[in-house]
């Protein structure tokens, strides 16, 4: 990251919004980041904390972690400001419990003319009309999972020697 970068501008009302919506920043993460209508769901609440990110608005950041939301906020401009690039959301899921839901992302970064990601899943928790970021559920990527169903033991082996798996191939693993 060259350390000539300033955090942008503030996007017109006309401009696309950071976030990746395909929405104008008027229509989409403005009237949130403003306080003038809450976040509608835990997945545009993490499009309206990535925007804060993107144009530095640190007391939305401040206000919307469940951490720091009843702390008054003393404005500190960051020393080395990251260069947000790009958002991809992969899913959101609601909790088991109510007012609580998970947002697996992406956020894109630049630094030294590199572009790097962020993955995490994150938790947020709805209080009021609001809902909050509490915490990272997990950061890296998502865990692979095989498309393959999972050969049981009593299974026919997959190699097509028609014995059950655990009389064959779970033998030599």
């Amino acid at each position: 990251m060259s350390p000539l970068y300033k955090t942008p501008a503030r996007p017109a009302d006309t401009d696309s919004c950071p976030c990746g919506s395909g929405k104008t920043f008027g229509e989409c993460c403005a009237p949130v980041l403003a306080g003038k209508r809450p976040a509608p769901s835990a997945e545009y609440m993490m499009r309206a904390r990535f925007t804060a990110h993107v144009v530095g608005d640190q007391a939305f950041l401040h206000s919307s972690y469940l951490e720091t939301s009843k702390k008054p906020f003393i404005d500190q401009p960051e020393a080395h400001p990251t260069k947000w690039t790009r958002l991809v959301i992969h899913s959101e899921e609601p909790s088991k419990l109510p007012n609580m839901a998970y947002v697996d992302f992406t956020a894109f970064y630049e630094e030294s003319d590199t572009e790097f990601a962020h993955d995490e899943k994150a938790e947020f928790v709805k209080i009021g009309e609001d809902w909050i970021y509490t915490r990272a559920v997990r950061l890296g990527p998502a865990p692979f999972k095989s498309p393959q169903p999972k050969v049981g033991r009593n299974d026919p082996c997959p190699c097509g020697s028609g014995k059950k798996y655990k009389q064959c191939c779970l033998l030599k693993v």
